[in-house]
């Protein structure tokens, strides 16, 4: 629906409720109006945005007599992010805890962690029972006490939504991810601490891990609320056909990846923006990533980094066949549709946040918007300091030397401001011959 639709759609309805207000009692619109204002409020109906944006609430007039025409759909809860702090309702009673795998470092501060929730917090612990199936765990003579008080759970076997009050991540950036998969709705609030390889996502230190969780616990810490793209996979047929399988239907905190997968052909993608054709993409593929995922993949590609409580979906190509097409950043409210181009030679194959990976064929279609569920991650001091912090930590950004001042460099310190590097030369010419 292009946005002369939505204005005639939006006009048609606002003039069916003036006329509705003010009819003769006992009369009726005419048929075609009927029809006219019907097919209008279902295209209305079918244009669906994101509600939930992060960023100041905008004034909607514009001088003496401009506004941005009203109607209920353009309503959006947004809020100041120097305001999102975290609250508790009601005291937060089962915590569910999620150690890096493979890593037997993470051993001893997960013993220490869920004996300490369980017998001083007195709080339910879940984990995945995966996890309590490592035999390394029990060297550890503290753990076997609280074992068999843990609660398990098997990832895409157990719903844990609704179940959950609080996360605690120990591990790196992949253990914030996994949170983010296995609630494929409302997220909890998660405290990430580092205990992996990078930690862009972990702000918190395990050191004194009790002050910190208590702090936590007394609603005392500021929220970075990480948006997060609803990704549907439409298979070609699936309108006719109306299948009962239900499409693939994905949140991914970082990002969503279509790529040529094995072929040698360069991959042919056709991108559509709120269903008007934007251009088609001729390289190894394209990257579609939040602002959390900008400085991940997408900034291994040649992308911006985004701070994530930017509302924005950034888009970027993988290797383009073209030196002019450059990262592009568009509102976080529109749909981006990804299709293999019909001329392509080959098919393509997409991933979300590096999972699930399956191939389009010609004539699926991947429909990427902002979901209203976001990760609401909570921060070690506040969401300026933390992520600046990581950049400069992780990614070394604008790390370099220090410029040496003119006092330092003795050598000049005899010239004059005017003095250039040529009779400065000169000078020692003249000099060396005496």
């Amino acid at each position: 629906m292009n946005e002369s639709d939505l204005q005639l759609a939006r006009a048609l309805v606002a003039d069916e409720k003036h006329n509705s207000a003010n009819s003769t009692p006992g009369t009726s619109p005419t048929p075609l109006k009927k029809t006219v204002v019907g097919k209008a409020m279902e295209k209305l109906n079918t244009f669906r945005r994101t509600r939930s944006l992060n960023a100041p609430s905008p004034i909607q007039q514009f001088g003496p007599c401009g506004r941005i025409m009203k109607n209920s759909a353009m309503v959006m809860t947004i809020q100041d992010p120097a305001s999102q702090r975290l609250t508790w309702y009601k005291p937060p009673l089962t915590v569910l805890v999620i150690k890096k795998v493979r890593d037997a470092s993470v051993h001893l501060p997960f013993v220490q962690l869920v004996q300490w929730l369980i017998e001083e917090k007195r709080m339910l612990v879940f984990v995945e029972a995966a996890v309590l199936d490592d035999p390394l765990l029990d060297q550890y003579s503290s753990f076997a006490t609280v074992k068999d008080k843990l609660m398990t759970f098997r990832d895409g076997k157990d719903d844990l939504t609704d179940k959950i009050d609080f996360i605690i991540c120990l591990g790196g950036d992949g253990t914030l991810l996994y949170a983010s998969h296995l609630f494929q709705q409302s997220v909890p609030p998660v405290m990430a601490f580092h205990l992996g390889s990078l930690g862009f996502l972990t702000p918190f230190r395990f050191d004194n891990f009790q002050e910190q969780v208590n702090n936590v616990l007394e609603g005392n810490a500021a929220l970075t609320l990480r948006s997060r793209l609803r990704c549907i996979v439409m298979r070609k047929g699936d309108d006719e056909k109306k299948t009962t399988k239900q499409p693939t239907n994905l949140l991914v905190l970082n990002e969503v990846v279509v790529d040529r997968g094995p072929s040698p052909y360069l991959s042919n993608i056709d991108l559509f923006l709120d269903g008007k054709l934007i251009t088609s993409v001729q390289g190894d593929g394209l990257i579609v990533s939040t602002p959390t995922g900008s400085t991940a993949y997408a900034v291994a590609a040649g992308a911006s980094m985004i701070h994530p409580s930017v509302p924005a979906i950034m888009v970027t190509p993988i290797c383009p066949h073209s030196l002019s097409f450059r990262p592009i950043v568009v509102p976080a409210g529109v749909e981006l549709k990804i299709s293999v181009s019909r001329d392509s030679r080959n098919t393509s194959w997409v991933s979300f946040d590096g999972r699930n990976r399956q191939e389009l064929l010609h004539g699926d279609s991947l429909r990427v918007t902002t979901s209203i569920y976001p990760v609401p991650s909570i921060c070690a001091q506040d969401q300026i300091s933390d992520w600046f912090d990581s950049l400069a930590e992780c990614l070394h950004w604008n790390v370099r030397k220090r410029q040496k001042h003119l006092d330092e460099l003795t050598d000049l310190t005899h010239s004059s401001s005017n003095d250039t590097l040529d009779s400065l030369e000169h000078a020692e010419l003249i000099e060396k011959d005496s």
